[in-house]
């Protein structure tokens, strides 16, 4: 038999993943000019390459193919400011929607990051501010913590801002579920993870309906949502139209896998 030295990074690429837990969307302008109480928050995970995640997932694979073709060797030293900026402006150039920039920076920035956006700052398109965690306990915690599912992949022609329902009420709710999410994980209480991880899904429904329930969704996501969410502390969808559901659990969750969270090198 011959042994195969090739490492998995050799084949999908060098770059982290990412997953987006509570307070997204928060990120795109048309939500966060709504926002009565700013600055509004999401937090994003950077997750080392150990296994190809399905595209179209709300793991940011579109994303990662860009920065991939600017940054085949993985990523460069320098201002990660400036990093998010090139690749957000690569990737966005010509769309009518562009994606928000958590994506960009869920690559970029290692460990476990709280974004804060703040639409009177840079027309929110970028964070105000960046709070963030490379504590190797605090990511261990997480990695043990959060159990996601395979559930299916966004169809084809699907949209989910059909319908828009920008309540400032709900919009002040979802960015505190993130800010409450960050809070949840550095003091390592998942009651309090899954928590947050409810109130946004509560969030999604209300002020983008299309995000768990479309014409064009194969899948019937609540009722599968809300079997984790009353089982576990709790549980969301990895993005729009389904994708992944991370649940949040300190016991093993049948049928789950577990990440690596990628934390910066002292």
């Amino acid at each position: 038999m011959t042994k195969n030295n090739r490492l998995i990074e050799d084949v999908i690429g060098k770059l982290p993943y990412r997953l987006a837990l509570a307070g997204g969307w928060i990120d795109q302008p048309f939500v966060s000019m709504h926002n009565p109480s700013p600055p509004g928050s999401m937090v994003v995970v950077s997750v080392e390459p150990q296994f190809r995640f399905i595209e179209r997932a709300g793991i940011c694979s579109s994303t990662r193919k860009i920065a991939l073709k600017l940054w085949k060797d993985g990523l460069l030293l320098g201002n990660p400011e400036e990093l998010v900026q090139k690749l957000y402006m690569e990737e966005n150039k010509g769309k009518a929607e562009p994606s928000g920039s958590q994506d960009m920076i869920g690559i970029i920035h290692p460990g476990i990051n709280r974004l804060d956006y703040d639409f009177t700052y840079r027309k929110g398109v970028f964070p105000r501010y960046i709070e963030s965690c490379n504590d190797p306990q605090i990511a261990g915690w997480l990695e043990k913590v959060i159990h996601i599912l395979p559930v299916a992949p966004r169809p084809e022609g699907y949209n989910p801002l059909e319908t828009k329902n920008l309540s400032p009420e709900w919009i002040s709710r979802l960015g505190k579920s993130g800010r409450n999410c960050y809070e949840a994980i550095i003091a390592k209480d998942v009651d309090a993870l899954g928590a947050s991880m409810n109130e946004c899904m509560s969030c999604w429904e209300k002020i983008l309906p299309g995000t768990v329930r479309h014409h064009k969704l194969n899948e019937d996501l609540l009722p599968l949502l809300e079997y984790y969410r009353s089982s576990y502390p709790g549980a969301m969808y990895s993005g729009c139209g389904g994708g992944y559901l991370f649940v949040a659990s300190q016991k093993p969750v049948p049928g789950a896998f577990n990440i690596k969270v990628r934390i910066k090198q002292s």
